[in-house]
């Protein structure tokens, strides 16, 4: 009997071992009928030298309990788990993973990535160099999810270049879970690829639209990345290696320059250029800057070392200096054999060849301002890149990155890009259209909405009146151009369905895959003649397409109070900010003082307390402010506000009920109207003079020049430590487009950005003004200034009544 049980113990393992030999993880059987047939997911799997045994199936769709310490495994791959970027090897501009030679490259360019809602998708590209993309590869994506989503009807599919290459149930509420599967042979190419998440969630129990605000599912940046077999893959040069530095764990990318000479007079000049080549080449949304005289800096994921200088400087640095550098430009990159990195050397025998070497590098980003641009750069965060829009135009939004797709669940979102040019003036009249091609079923109820959205607020929306389902063809929605700033727009399109299905909400509704709603690509976005004229002071121009330096025919004077490390990085970090705006690097010239400026449009950066009275003058504020504008530590009470203070006693004492609704009906006038104080009066305000609080630590104010031809913009902080780190936080990609107004000031110990509203500013004439645009500039200056357009009513009103009885008086009989 004790023989026959082991025998039958015997039998069945060999059977449960032969079985996990054969059956690789796949997620086919438990797929929703009529899902998609996606690549099976394999989960980090753990081979060993020989052929790699498959992993055992796994029931994904289950949350994932907390991961319990793994065996001991020598020959495991880097991979196998997501580790911290701080533990990643120090290799530029990909790590290499030790145990097997695969170079990673991270992928995501933010410093976080959630996908909310019933439906959401990001897409972006990433640059590949020609080894890498011939390389196998392996994709690898780390994401935890709310504990509401149901797993088995919700999906994170991922796609590279429109190619779906894995699906994943959406099943990890307890802890991260990191899921990791091959790359088809020859999907990847050398150049820009294009990567995108698509999540498809719904809610376990509810039924409200309410609850799909409750979903999401977060993709961990340094989990996510490509791993390429080989370490062929990590060899880099000439402007490749540049296009293909990547990003770190958390978003960011930064360049290291090392520059022993850097404060020297004559070396400014030629490392800004630099630094807004390496910029433009890279193309990356959250982009710092380093400089330094010593030795190289830790590499790691997204960073790259750049020495910069003549061969003398450079050799007490880097000893194996090629021996060319001292007789001609030279721009390689080398090896750094301490790390085996590479790094990029400019040198020459003198800083004349070096700027020669520098020009080698950033030419081919170079562009004439007149140049007009059809696009706005933007793929390396968001894909599509933007189409700059100058004059009515209609493009369909298959176009835009939007597809056509069916929608079964509560509340359907998605959305695209455009943009405009820095002289829009249409804010206040103006109207674009989104002509919907869209269809909803017959269960969708009356009460149902269509609404859409410009950065961020509410611009139109469109009730569904009708039951019996019903197809929009070219439906026109009109969307208000009051929330449209120059540069990068984002235009949303939010469908709320409300069902009986829904109101009820019997077990298993949220499951339902019968389509409700549809949204097809052939609609059309169509953007009609807007007035175009500059403004002075704008910041949202300056930031969403660097005007008017980007425009500028000659070098733009730049002050810098000192060529410290802090203050140098933080002007190459913002004027590389700049320069991809622009399209092109800004062409500068330093200045040590205002006065050779003259009427010029000119760029200030500095500690306050270096700055120039007459630029605080230009822009409004306080010179008071270079003596008392000191940050506020955590030891230190925060500064009063004497003036909200006072208001808050007057509403204490008396009126503040009558207070409170008066500030009431404005805000009803405000949103109902678009009725404000600043539209109720003849002519603008003029701006008050600003002073920073001591909670900033970085402000950025514009003006007009002393004879008032030149637009002025000053970058200060209380000291250069808080420049540097202000600026790289205000630089990112997240942050930069809340710039604003003529004055915004950030604070590095809240995070909060605020803009002080421009009340009174100058146009610019922009050339191509017609009489058709000076119509246009009319109606809106008009539109904005409510008083001025009544009283040049009545006064046209009477001028055509007195016309009009001394004409009658004049025809027919006397008597």
């Amino acid at each position: 009997m004790r023989k026959l049980f082991a025998a039958s113990l015997l039998l069945v393992g060999t059977s449960v071992f032969a079985h996990a030999q054969i059956s690789p993880f796949d997620m086919s059987g438990e797929r929703p009928a009529g899902a998609p047939v996606a690549p099976r997911l394999r989960l980090p799997a753990q081979p060993a030298p020989a052929p790699a045994p498959v992993v055992p199936q796994t029931v994904a769709p289950q949350p994932v309990p907390p991961p319990a310490p793994a065996p001991a495994a020598p020959s495991a791959p880097a991979q196998a788990q997501p580790q911290p970027a701080a533990t990643q090897p120090a290799v530029r501009p990909v790590a290499v993973a030790p145990q097997t030679g695969d170079v990673r490259r991270y992928i995501v360019p933010f410093s976080e990535l959630g996908l909310s809602g019933e439906y959401d998708r990001r897409s972006w590209s990433i640059y590949l160099t020609t080894e890498q993309a011939a390389a196998k590869a392996r994709f690898t994506f780390t994401y935890q999810n709310a504990v509401v989503v149901a797993p088995e009807v919700s999906q994170l599919t991922v796609f590279i270049n429109n190619r779906a290459i894995g699906q994943q149930q959406v099943g990890s509420p307890d802890s991260p879970s990191a899921v990791s599967f091959d790359v088809p042979p020859g999907l990847l190419q050398p150049g820009a690829n294009l990567i995108t998440f698509e999540a498809n969630q719904r809610h376990r129990t509810d039924c409200s639209i309410d609850s799909t605000y409750e979903l999401w599912s977060n993709i961990d940046p340094a989990g996510t990345y490509l791993s390429f077999a080989g370490r062929d893959a990590g060899q880099l040069s000439g402007t490749d290696a540049i296009r293909a530095i990547g990003v770190d764990g958390t978003g960011k990318t930064e360049f290291d320059l090392v520059v022993p000479a850097m404060e020297q007079p004559g070396t400014t000049k030629p490392l800004l250029r630099l630094a807004q080549g390496l910029s433009l080449l890279s193309g990356m949304p959250n982009q710092v800057f380093g400089f330094s005289t010593g030795a190289l800096p830790a590499g790691g994921p997204g960073k790259m070392a750049v020495l910069v200088g003549t061969a003398a400087e450079l050799r007490p640095i880097f000893p194996s200096l090629p021996q060319g550098a001292e007789s001609a430009p030279l721009a390689a990159f080398v090896t750094d054999p301490r790390s085996g990195s590479p790094v990029l050397l400019i040198s020459g025998p003198s800083w004349q060849a070096v700027s020669t070497a520098i020009d080698t590098i950033v030419s081919p980003t170079d562009r004439t301002p007149e140049t007009r641009r059809d696009v706005l750069t933007t793929q390396r965060w968001t894909a599509p890149d933007a189409p700059l829009l100058f004059a009515d135009t209609r493009i369909p939004l298959s176009q835009l990155g939007i597809r056509t797709v069916d929608f079964s669940g509560r509340r359907f979102r998605t959305g695209f890009n455009v943009a405009v040019p820095a002289d829009f003036y249409a804010n206040a009249y103006g109207e674009a259209k989104i002509l919907l091609d869209a269809a909803y079923s017959s269960k969708v109820l009356p009460g149902s909405h269509i609404d859409v959205y410009v950065n961020g607020n509410i611009a139109s929306t469109v009730p569904i009146a009708t039951s019996n389902g019903g197809i929009f063809h070219q439906l026109p929605i009109r969307v208000t151009m009051r929330h449209f700033k120059p540069g990068l727009n984002s235009i949303a399109i939010e469908a709320v369905l409300m069902t009986e299905d829904d109101a009820a909400c019997v077990p298993g509704a949220t499951a339902s895959q019968a389509p409700r709603f549809a949204l097809f690509d052939t609609s059309e976005f169509h953007m009609p003649d807007f007035a175009r004229v500059g403004q002075r002071p704008n910041l949202a121009a300056m930031a969403g397409t660097s005007y008017p330096y980007g425009r500028n025919p000659d070098p733009t004077p730049l002050f810098i109070d000192r060529t410290d490390a802090d203050t140098l990085s933080a002007a190459a970090t913002l004027l590389g900010q700049l320069a991809i705006m622009a399209g092109h690097p800004i062409a500068i010239e330093t200045v040590a003082s205002p006065g050779v400026i003259g009427d010029r449009n000119a760029i200030f950066i500095g500690s306050i307390s270096q700055m120039p009275a007459t630029a605080l003058t230009q822009v409004n504020v306080a010179t008071a402010s270079q003596a008392s504008w000191r940050p506020v530590t955590d030891s230190q009470p925060t500064e009063i506000d004497n003036r909200e203070a006072l208001e808050q006693w007057r509403s204490r004492i008396a009126g503040g009920a009558l207070q409170g609704r008066i500030e009431a009906f404005r805000e009803w006038l405000r949103r109902n109207f678009d009725i404000t104080a600043s539209s109720l009066q003849f002519v603008p305000n003029a701006e008050q003079v600003f002073t920073p609080s001591n909670a900033a630590t970085l402000m950025i104010a514009q003006g007009k020049s002393p004879d008032g031809g030149g637009t002025w913009t000053v970058v200060t902080s209380p000291s250069a430590k808080d420049l540097r780190e202000g600026l790289n936080a205000l630089t990112a990609q997240m942050n930069w487009p809340q710039i604003s107004g003529h004055i915004t000031t950030y604070s590095s110990r809240t995070g909060k950005i605020e803009s002080v509203p421009v009340t009174r500013f100058d146009f610019v004439p922009t050339g191509g003004l017609s009489i058709a645009n000076y119509r246009l500039i009319a109606a809106n200056w008009l539109s904005t200034n409510i008083l001025s357009y009544s009283f040049l009513l009545v006064v046209l009103s009477l001028l055509i009544g007195l016309v009009t009885s001394r004409m009658l008086s004049r025809l027919g009989r006397s008597k």
